[in-house]
């Protein structure tokens, strides 16, 4: 579970920059670098920083 939980963080964080890239400067990275929001593997990214998210909200819940 820990390397699940590192490659989760990770994933979180991109998602964090995006969504501050796009919240501060109208700027989709991801969107940008896998052909635009709608394209299969931008869907596939946000997917996995969704999941990623879930899996760290888990985590941290399962500690208490």
């Amino acid at each position: 579970m820990n390397k699940l939980y590192k490659v989760a963080f990770v994933l979180v964080l991109i998602g964090a920059i995006n969504w501050g890239l796009v919240g501060f400067f109208g700027f989709d990275l991801v969107a940008t670098l896998f052909g635009g929001a709608e394209a299969v593997l931008s869907r596939v990214i946000y997917a996995l920083v969704g999941i990623s998210g879930l899996i760290l909200i888990y985590n941290k819940l399962a500690k208490k």
